[in-house]
């Protein structure tokens, strides 16, 4: 989705707003300030533009980074930034689906799946290429400290265990499986939400990651080979 849909809709968006000097920051608090919208819509029941509202978040979303290294403005500020306000958004649209239909148990499962299976995503793409999990701290700004102290608090915990778990599953981090993990990523995944949301079933979507997150626990059981008796 990334590829093929959003980051070729975003280019002419990256490029006007490079004209415009737009700090990146501010793109990035734009599809916060979007995703929070489609969390108002859904949570009155305002289905359809709850899902226009996501997919507006999510080219935003696809904008940011672009625009960060056309212009040579990447900052550790504004990668925390970004992953912080991914898991608010996404914390806010489980949390809407809950109040709205009255399934707060469905809407926590979903929002606990959606983080893990992420999560999953970004560690195992990250520990193909030997990088590290946090941004390098190259900047120096009074909205650091904090950003970055709400990433480690949440973030740290799941990339531990996601290292532990690539590391007894090496194949994790193989090309194929990063390939197959990239596919269930943000942009995919909210896409697939403004579908359930148009169609009408949004706790369809709690249904579905908690199955994605099923599907991929019981692919990392070990299997076991069963042993020949001996005649």
């Amino acid at each position: 989705m990334c590829e093929t849909v959003f980051r070729p809709l975003a280019h002419p968006l990256v490029l006007a707003l490079a004209r415009l000097r737009v700090p990146p920051p501010v793109v990035v608090a734009a599809a916060g300030a979007a995703g929070i919208a489609a969390a108002v819509e859904l949570a009155q029941g305002s289905l359809v533009f709850a899902a226009l509202f996501i997919q507006l978040k999510t080219l935003l979303d696809n904008a940011d980074g672009q625009l960060a290294r056309l212009t040579g403005r990447t900052s550790a500020f504004g990668r925390y930034l970004d992953s912080d306000v991914d898991l608010l958004v996404n914390a806010a649209l489980f949390a809407a689906v809950g109040y709205r239909y009255g399934q707060p148990v469905l809407a926590a499962a979903g929002f606990l799946a959606l983080t893990s299976v992420l999560s999953l995503n970004f560690n195992a793409e990250r520990l193909s290429r030997a990088a590290t999990a946090e941004p390098d701290n190259a900047s120096n700004t009074l909205l650091l400290a904090p950003v970055r102290a709400f990433y480690r608090l949440v973030y740290a915990p799941q990339d531990r265990l996601a290292h532990w778990i690539v590391a007894r599953r090496p194949a994790l981090a193989q090309r194929s499986a990063v390939a197959v993990l990239a596919n269930l990523g943000m942009s995919t995944q909210l896409a697939v939400f403004g579908l359930f949301l148009v169609l009408g079933h949004p706790g369809g979507f709690a249904w579905l990651v908690v199955g994605e997150l099923a599907a991929i626990t019981l692919a990392l059981i070990p299997q076991r080979v069963p042993v020949e008796e001996v005649a």
